[in-house]
């Protein structure tokens, strides 16, 4: 009997593998694994607790997960069957994004593989995933058994712009010797300024200017570099070069900031496993070998570089150099109160390379070269020279109306490169520690026999690593435009720190341009980790402040313990911002005390309610009343703003903390808030619902009803006086940096939708085309930066290249194209267009969301309106239409009656609400001629 159990038993667990087997080969796999904001595969990586995300796949049968098991392992030969690190078992759960990691420990230089399945919505198990890995960095100081290593260039500086101590660059190298084959090397390194690394002769990475920008004297990021195929048994050499960067370097106003002007020093550690079994590990130490003597001069971020090609050491980087008459290099030991990460988000890339460059002048001396777009980085040059001479490139954004360069508004930034030739013939150059904002390349000191190409130079776009994540496009050309204008905004301020503008002697990361402009950034490219990583530095800064202050420049350059309300508010503003585009919780987790204590600050900064502190107001509204710099601050009062912006900060708070479980302080924040709000109310609004101030501004209303600061009946009332301003301006806006952004949200609420179309679509000043009338291909800091009839704006703070006023790319894509999260992280979507006919006759947005591929697409042809809609699997969405009376609407060809299988939410004259699953749809009905 016992026989034939067995028996028995073996041929059901036949039955029940091969059921299995069958189910699962009809459910494909997830795919597009990654790990917490966004990371595929890392080494290096800084998250030893790290969540996991996953997306199913698009096709006709995957709508919802029912169900997920994940398992993890330090061995991909142990899975998915024996996993030893965690084995989340069967989770009956639609999560498909930011599950915790629940495992054992790890730690730091720890592969780990992982793998991932989930069960659909009819309980049918898929297969498991292709198994992916990631490999922690260095992430104790402890780790660390190399020393800060460099020469001592502060004692032979330089005298710079405006007297300003720079350093040689430095050249640094370590020749080792190995007994056996490599079976795998970890090159970890970083740098108290940037650096450019060589293994044997040849580049370790394509990085630009790493490890980038910290507050370093709270932190310093790592970066880890697989360098297994550069090492080889015998000699070896290691060679790197340094510059000064942000860390030694000029920075805004002042001096260097970071221990009193010290010198550029680097931190190295090779630790590399050979096929014999030993382990060998190359330190940065005191045997390392160092020169200034080298071709890269000087580097200035702001001022350029100066490279002698004179001064090339052939194969300096490689075992045939020799180094004897180098210098010994001196270290300084590891701080524990500086720590040492792996960098959280990707590092600076040149991502394109701009070729069609215009000659649009030249001369025998110099000549003038047209990128046709306004872009950041560096130039590649190959110029005919003769030897010793001095090729000098400057860089503009604009021209003058006598063919000039335009540099007033760099300030005291040289923005100059120099190259010095060793031979006659054609030179290649790419400066490599400095970057530009430019349009418009003039060279000059080139061979004067030779006749200018265009081929002379090419641009190199630099930028954070991150990816294309969503797309805008219409029928309208110059709405087109602004899209564009947008991205390369974007694209030319983030650069390893969201910075204003990127050109002048300033580039830093101002917070208030930051938080109006996260929600656009975070649609148009993959900067999650970007931003969360920026908000670590936040986080630093302001734990050196008591109370709580944060300062209105992260890294905190000035250093002048000031604040500004709208500023300091990002602390609060971009992790809602994250989340809810996202659905990332730990952004929540991580920054909730940050925005605590700056909520605690406006606390202590007020009165009944009213914080009296510094603000920059509604920064460059157009038409300010008074002149000059306080001009600048537009005529929204800054007790107005701080009130309005304590009392929304208090808000947030409180809904961070209900979606954290932190019952106390969402009560706490929400009690808060209404009294700030009556408050705010009595102070700045009478009885009909008007400001209270001489000077009227939009502003003023748009804060008032955005951050909902009114009772209903005032607020009905404000709203009346704030259409009273915009008739007043010839509707036309009249905001700043805070007014702008929420300008399209309070009118859209308001069911303003045409007002706001004819808004965005003026030509005339101030207006987002009026910029583009006059030739911009990037967004400006002033609305007013230039005109082709009067010129530039006087004042030299006139970047043209600063994305704050990129805002309105949410509206476009939320509510002209119609794509935006019902749920945080799109899990549930609203596709709700709002066409105007006057204007458009399509609009399209795509987004790679964290569930995969969602698009909403509308035509108008020929009186009927079709839209396309693409609802990514494990999500779901709301269909919103504006609905003619007694005219049909068809989804995928078939009427929509009640026999159909949509279900109607809301349904009246003139809306219609549906619902639907994951899939891809078109709806089509026939629209009035006036609609």
């Amino acid at each position: 009997m016992a026989h034939k159990s067995t028996l028995c038993h073996v041929f059901y667990l036949i039955l029940f593998w091969g059921m299995m087997s069958c189910s699962e080969k009809n459910v494909q796999k997830p795919s597009e694994l990654t790990l917490s904001e966004g990371f595929k595969n890392p080494i290096g990586f800084f998250d030893a607790a790290p969540a996991f995300s996953w997306k199913l796949p698009a096709s006709e049968g995957i709508k919802t997960q029912s169900a997920y098991q994940i398992v993890v392992a330090s061995s991909k030969e142990l899975l998915p069957n024996n996993p030893d690190l965690w084995d989340s078992e069967k989770q009956n759960s639609s999560q498909s994004t930011f599950v915790k990691y629940q495992g054992v420990d790890l730690k730091s230089r720890q592969k780990v593989f992982w793998q991932v399945r989930y069960w659909n919505q009819d309980e049918t198990v898929s297969k498991w995933s292709a198994i992916n890995a990631f490999e922690l960095g260095l992430l104790k100081n402890s780790d660390w058994k190399a020393k800060w290593t460099g020469l001592d260039t502060a004692k032979d500086s330089i005298k710079g712009v405006r007297k300003f101590l720079m350093h040689r660059p430095q050249y640094l190298r370590k020749e080792f010797t190995l007994s056996s084959e490599v079976a795998s090397a970890r090159l970890y390194i970083t740098a108290k300024g940037v650096f450019d690394v060589h293994v044997n002769g040849k580049d370790v990475s394509d990085d630009v200017l790493p490890p980038g920008w910290t507050p370093y004297n709270k932190r310093i990021e790592t970066i880890t570099y697989n360098v297994s195929d550069l090492i080889t048994s015998g000699k070896n050499a290691i060679a790197v070069e340094l510059a000064s960067g942000w860390h030694s370097g000029r920075i805004s106003r002042g001096t260097a900031v970071y221990e009193n002007f010290a010198s550029p020093k680097i931190l190295c550690q090779l630790e590399i496993n050979l096929k014999d079994g030993a382990k060998k590990v190359i330190v940065s130490d005191a045997s390392w070998k160092g020169t200034t003597n080298g071709p890269i001069r000087l580097a200035s971020l702001y001022d350029g570089e100066v490279y002698d090609a004179n001064l090339e050491m052939p194969n300096w980087s490689t075992t045939s150099f020799d180094d004897s008459l180098w210098q010994a290099t001196e270290i300084e030991a590891i701080l524990d109160s500086v720590k040492l990460e792996p960098k959280r988000h990707e590092t600076i890339r040149t991502k394109a390379v701009i070729e069609d460059a215009e000659i649009v002048s030249s001369t025998k001396e110099s000549v003038i070269f047209d990128m046709k777009q306004n872009m950041v980085g560096v130039p590649k040059v190959n110029v005919p020279m003769k030897k010793g001479d001095t090729l000098t490139i400057r860089f503009s954004e604009m021209l003058l109306s006598d063919g000039t360069f335009y540099t007033t508004n760099y300030r005291s930034a040289k923005s100059t490169d120099y190259y010095i030739a060793a031979t006659d013939g054609v030179i290649e150059y790419i400066p490599k520690f400095t970057f530009h904002g430019y349009q418009f390349v003039e060279l000059s000191g080139f061979d004067p026999s030779a006749e200018p190409k265009n081929n002379w130079v090419k641009g190199l776009v630099q930028h954070s690593n991150f990816k294309k994540n969503g797309t805008f496009s219409s029928s309208h050309e110059k709405l087109n435009q602004l899209q564009s204008n947008i991205t390369w905004g974007l694209r030319d301020n983030l650069l390893d720190v969201p910075t204003d503008c990127p050109q002048r002697d300033e580039r830093l990361g101002w917070t208030g341009d930051a938080q109006v402009i996260s929600p656009t950034a975070l649609f148009n490219f993959d900067t999650h980790a970007f931003w969360t990583a920026w908000l670590q530095s936040m986080r630093e800064t302001q734990s050196e402040i008591d109370n709580g202050l944060v300062p209105f420049i992260i890294p905190d350059v000035l250093q002048n313990n000031r604040a500004s309300s709208g500023w300091g508010d990002a602390c609060v503003v971009i992790p809602w911002d994250i989340y809810n585009i996202t659905g990332d919780k730990t952004v929540l987790e991580e920054n909730f005390e940050m925005g605590k204590k700056w909520v605690a600050y406006y606390q202590s900064k007020a009165k009944d309610f009213i914080p009296d502190t510094h603000s920059f107001a509604d920064w460059l509204q157009p038409y300010p009343e008074k002149g000059g710099k306080m001009g600048n601050r537009g005529d929204t009062p800054g007790k107005f703003v701080n009130t309005a912006y304590f009392a929304h900060s208090a808000h947030l708070v409180s809904k961070i903390a209900g979606v954290l479980g932190k019952t106390e302080d969402e009560k706490k924040h929400k009690n808060l808030y209404k009294d700030i709000a009556a408050a705010f109310e009595k102070k700045f609004f009478d009885e009909n619902g008007k400001f209270k101030n001489k000077k009227q501004t939009q502003t003023s209303y748009l804060l008032a009803i955005y951050f909902d600061l009114l009772q209903p009946e005032t607020k009905v009332k404000a709203q009346k006086h704030l259409l009273e301003e915009i008739k007043k301006a010839n509707n036309h806006l009249g905001t700043g940096f805070l007014g702008t952004p929420i300008l399209p949200m309070v009118l859209d609420d308001m069911g303003e939708i045409d007002l706001m179309y004819e808004i965005l679509f003026k030509e005339t000043y101030p207006s987002w085309f009026y910029s583009i009338n006059q030739g911009a291909t990037t967004m400006w800091e002033r609305w007013n930066s230039f005109s082709k009839a009067n010129g530039y704006n006087p004042q030299s703070m006139n970047s043209l290249n600063h994305y704050a006023y990129g805002a309105i790319g949410q509206w476009m894509y939320e509510r002209i194209a119609g794509l935006a999260p019902l749920e945080p992280g799109y899990k549930k979507i609203r596709i709700a267009p709002i066409p105007n006919t006057q204007f458009l006759t399509s609009a399209s947005a795509n987004l790679n969301t964290p569930y995969g591929k969602a698009s909403s697409s509308w035509k108008l042809e020929n009186g009927i309106f079709l839209l396309d809609v693409i609802i990514p699997p494990n999500t779901s969405a709301e269909v919103h239409l504006s609905k003619s009376s007694n005219q049909d609407i068809f989804i995928n060809g078939n009427i929509l009656d009640e026999s159909s299988p949509f279900k109607l939410i809301q349904k009246n004259k003139k809306n219609i609400v549906i619902a639907v699953r994951a899939g891809a749809y078109q709806f089509q009905t026939k629209i009035k001629s006036d609609e």
